[in-house]
C-alpha cells in the first residue's frame, strides 16, 4: 500500500513523497491519517534536524515522517492487538513515548522518529512501542481535528500538574497551581495560550485571578472572543487581558502561578520579579538557543520560596485527561485552529512558520488546499482563486455561524470538496 509522507532529510530539508509501506506485522497496525495540525516543536526539530536528540542520525539516509498532533482511523489490526483495537476507530497518539526499547532509545517520538509514522502522511503503520505504552488513544469525538488538538492541550495539563506549593515548616509538595489563587500567563494570547485559558477556566484546577499578557492587540482580542468576561465570571474567575506596552497595572500584583510562554530572558525575569511567597513560575516556551540563559533572584528562592519548573510535553496520563475533556465537550480547542489547508502546503507552513501569524495550522493530509486564513474566507471568495470561491463562500458561511470559529460542518465540508492528494 502507498503513502504520501512529508519526510525530513537534514535541517530544513523536506520533501512530499509518494512511496510504498510494507505489510504489517502480527504487533502493528494500519491507519489513516486524516488531520494534523502545526507546532513549534515542530520547527524547532526541522532546524536542528538530526541534532535533535529525537532525531535519528541517519534521516539522510532513512528519513523521518514529521508531525506528531496527528488524528486518523485505523484500517487494519495486527493480530496482537486485535483484542483492544477495532478497524474503523478513530484516534490520536500521544508522541512521547519514553520507551527504552524503540529503535532509537527512550527518546522516540512519532513525528520525529520513525519511518512509517507521523502525522503529515495519508497512510502510516503505528509500531508495536506506541500500543505498549497504552500511546495510541481511541478518540470517540465528532471530529478530527478536535482530535488532533487533544496532544498539545495535555501539555497544557502536564505543566499545570507540574506546578507545586508548599506549607510551613513543612517539605510536603502539593502539586498543581494554587486553588483560588492569581496566576498569569506571560506572553500568552496565541494557541497555547488559548489551551491554558481552556483548561485553567473549564478545567479541574482553577485560580480566582487569571491574567494574560501579550503585545499583540488581534491576539488578544481574539483570546477576548473566545472566552468572554461574562462567560469567565460566571466560573468564579476575574480574568484580564492586558497588553502590557500599554498597561502596566499586572506588574502590580503578586501571583502564585506564572507561565511564560515566550522564551525571553527578560520575560523570565519579569516572571520572577513578579511571583508571591511560595510562587512557582513554569518556564513552558522551549528555546532552540542551548546557551539560553536568564538572571532569576536566589534570595528569594531561598528566604521566599519561590520555585521554578519546566515542562516538556505531557505524558500518556495527561493525554486521557485532555482526551475526555475534549470528547465530552467540556473544552471546545476550536479557537486554537486560524488556518486550514491540505498537505500539499504543509512543506511551505513548516519551513516558514516563524513568519505565518496566527494560531494552529490545520492540515488535512488527504486533500490539496492552499493554506488559508479563517478570518479571510469572506475576501477570498469574492478574490481567491476561481476554482476555489464557491468552496470559500460556503466555508465562509459555516463558520460566520459557528462564531467565526472552525467546526465539524466545516471539516465535513473540506473533507468532501477538497481535491484529493496525488503527488
Amino acid at each position: 500500500m502507498e503513502t504520501i509522507a512529508l519526510r525530513m532529510y537534514g535541517k530544513m530539508d523536506l520533501r512530499l513523497e509518494k512511496f510504498g509501506l510494507p505489510d504489517i506485522k502480527e504487533d502493528e497496525i494500519l491507519a489513516n491519517i486524516i488531520s494534523d495540525t502545526s507546532c513549534p516543536s515542530t520547527y524547532k526539530e526541522i532546524v536542528q534536524g538530526a541534532e535533535h536528540p529525537r532525531v535519528p542520525k541517519d534521516i539522510d539516509k532513512n528519513p523521518v515522517i514529521v508531525g506528531h498532533e496527528m488524528a486518523g482511523i485505523i484500517l487494519k489490526v495486527g493480530e496482537k492487538w486485535k483484542d483492544k483495537y477495532k478497524e474503523g476507530q478513530k484516534f490520536t497518539i500521544q508522541p512521547a513515548l519514553l520507551y527504552e526499547k524503540g529503535p532509537v532509545g527512550v527518546l522516540s517520538a512519532p513525528g520525529y522518529s520513525y519511518k512509517y509514522l507521523g502525522g503529515l502522511a495519508t497512510r502510516v503503520i503505528i509500531p508495536n512501542e506506541v500500543m505498549e505504552q497504552d500511546c495510541l488513544l481511541i478518540y470517540e469525538g465528532d471530529t478530527f481535528y478536535k482530535a488532533s488538538l487533544v496532544e498539545p492541550l495535555s501539555c497544557v495539563v502536564g505543566a499545570v500538574n507540574a506546578q507545586y506549593h508548599t506549607k510551613e515548616n513543612s517539605y510536603e509538595h502539593i502539586m498543581g497551581i494554587k486553588p483560588g489563587g492569581k496566576a498569569a500567563i506571560l506572553g500568552g494570547a496565541g494557541p497555547m495560550g488559548l489551551a491554558f485559558l481552556s483548561y485553567l477556566i473549564y478545567g479541574p484546577q482553577n485560580p480566582g485571578l487569571l491574567v494574560i499578557t501579550d503585545i499583540d492587540d488581534s491576539k488578544l482580542q481574539r483570546a477576548m472572543r473566545a472566552f468572554p468576561l461574562d462567560k469567565v465570571k460566571e466560573k468564579g474567575i476575574d480574568i484580564r487581558f492586558i497588553n502590557p506596552t500599554k498597561d502596566r497595572s499586572y506588574k502590580e500584583i503578586k501571583y502564585d502561578d506564572i507561565f511564560v510562554l515566550y522564551p525571553n530572558p527578560k520575560l523570565v525575569e519579569e516572571a520572577d520579579s513578579l511571583l508571591n511567597r511560595d510562587g512557582c513560575l513554569n518556564f513552558f516556551a522551549g528555546p532552540t538557543d542551548h546557551n539560553f540563559t536568564a538572571c532569576v533572584n536566589f534570595y528569594k528562592v531561598h528566604y521566599d520560596k519561590h520555585h521554578f519548573v519546566a515542562t516538556s510535553g505531557g505524558n500518556a496520563n495527561d493525554m486521557k485527561i485532555a482526551l475526555e475533556l475534549i470528547q465530552k465537550g467540556i473544552i471546545d480547542p476550536s479557537p486554537m485552529i486560524t488556518h486550514i489547508g491540505g498537505l500539499d502546503v504543509a512543506r511551505d507552513v513548516l519551513l516558514n512558520f516563524p513568519n505565518i501569524p496566527g494560531g494552529k495550522k490545520l492540515i488535512y493530509t488527504h486533500i490539496k488546499f492552499p493554506l488559508s486564513d479563517i478570518d479571510d474566507f469572506e475576501r477570498l471568495s469574492i478574490e481567491g482563486p476561481t476554482e476555489l470561491k464557491d468552496i470559500y463562500r460556503d466555508l465562509y458561511q459555516i463558520v460566520k455561524e459557528n462564531n467565526g470559529w472552525w467546526c465539524k460542518e466545516a471539516e465535513d465540508y473540506i473533507l468532501n470538496r477538497g481535491e484529493k492528494i496525488d503527488v
